[in-house]
């Protein structure tokens, strides 16, 4: 008796499944990898420790943005969500302290994001520009509110604000001895933006 081949559905459906398992594994492996060494990570070493060739991982993130942005793009819906909930529930003034506060952390969570997030304010083209905007315009809607309210000084805008707080981030990668006072670099940033009481 001849044994039938497997129905094509079965066959493409099990390779959807192979697809999609390798895809959380190179995305895990990419989570430890990149908190080791930075966005600039070997994607080479994390496909060999994923288990998965070089074009295996090409296949699933053509460019190394692309993979950041599956790293980072839940966080920075994370974010966006956030200034949403904020701008109800606190002052103009906390909701904004309390939302740099967090998005300060967030740029500081891998080595190199800081500057890979301010090199995609000019590219619209790069997919990290695309899951960034959201986030950006999130926290430009809370820092007008706080402009609105008298606490940021007028001439800021959401590019300025982005850019500063990245910075902070980027010169805590230069060093450790640096990284231990990003909250101080964070307060004297936010100090210079808000508004002089008149003299």
């Amino acid at each position: 008796m001849t044994e039938k081949p497997a129905p094509a559905t079965r066959t493409a459906r099990a390779q959807r499944v192979d697809a999609q398992r390798n895809r959380a594994r190179i995305l895990e492996v990419a989570r430890i990898v990149v908190a080791e060494q930075g966005t600039q990570a070997s994607l080479r070493d994390i496909a060999r420790r994923a288990g998965v060739g070089l074009g295996t991982l090409y296949r699933h993130f053509p460019t190394r943005d692309e993979l950041l942005e599956a790293l980072l793009g839940q966080r920075f819906d994370r974010l966006a969500e956030k200034a949403a909930s904020l701008e109800t529930t606190h002052s103009p003034q906390d909701a904004l302290m309390e939302w740099l506060g967090d998005f300060m952390v967030g740029a500081s969570a891998y080595r190199g994001l800081a500057a890979s997030m301010i090199a995609t304010l000019d590219d619209e083209n790069s997919s990290l520009h695309a899951s960034c905007l959201a986030m950006r315009q999130a926290g430009a809607r809370l820092l007008r509110n706080a402009q609105d309210a008298g606490y940021i000084r007028p001439d800021v805008d959401g590019t300025d604000l982005f850019a500063l707080i990245s910075a902070v981030g980027w010169i805590a990668d230069q060093a450790p001895s640096v990284a231990a006072r990003r909250e101080h670099l964070f307060s004297l940033v936010i100090g210079g933006l808000r508004c002089q009481p008149p003299s």
